[in-house]
């Protein structure tokens, strides 16, 4: 029987509520100029990408989270509750970066508790191997482009990865990572 384990790779970002300016049309000699009415707040966004490790016919299964401000111990313990709920008591073998937060001993002690989870961390300096910057990067320059409000395009993003049940998959592809390697052939 094979072992039922989730291999999910997580990681947060924070985006600023002013829009990012993106390549655009205007009449020549007219600079193109967003405007809006917004001080430098910022919104967190978390997200938990995970790949069944023995059955790569499970679809991958996207857990996503935004907030106001930034991620601290706190709140990332209420996203990993929220990722524990996801995979309904199955074991996870999450994978994340150094941030601080992460290894803080709050977040080791809360952990430590959690039975169905395993913790493994990136090399530093290798966001190439986490399949979430690539998520990153895919709403980043489709739905947050030239945009001012933040939350719903950012699930718009969210919704339009999660309806191309390829794309999760060529994130993981375009980070060299195999989760299931092919039998040898006798």
């Amino acid at each position: 029987m094979k072992k039922r384990v989730w291999l999910v790779f997580y990681d947060e970002s924070g985006v600023s509520l002013l829009p990012q300016v993106r390549r655009t049309y205007a009449p020549r000699g007219h600079t193109p100029t967003l405007r809006h009415r917004l001080n430098w707040k910022r919104a967190g966004m978390a997200a938990a990408l995970g790949y069944h490790a023995a059955d790569g016919g499970r679809g991958p299964r996207l857990c996503f989270h935004l907030k106001p401000g930034s991620y601290d111990t706190i709140s990332l313990t209420e996203v990993l509750e929220q990722v524990k709920t996801i995979y309904a008591g199955e074991p996870v073998v999450l994978v994340r970066d150094g941030l601080a937060a992460h290894w803080s001993r709050s977040m080791q002690a809360w952990t430590a508790g959690q039975d169905w989870l395993t913790l493994e961390r990136l090399p530093a300096y290798a966001p190439e191997l986490n399949p979430v910057e690539g998520l990153w990067s895919a709403i980043w320059t489709h739905e947050l482009a030239n945009l001012a409000g933040v939350a719903d395009a950012a699930e718009c993003g969210i919704h339009r990865v999660c309806s191309n049940e390829q794309l999760p998959w060529s994130l993981l592809t375009r980070t060299g990572l195999t989760i299931h390697p092919e039998t040898p052939k006798n």
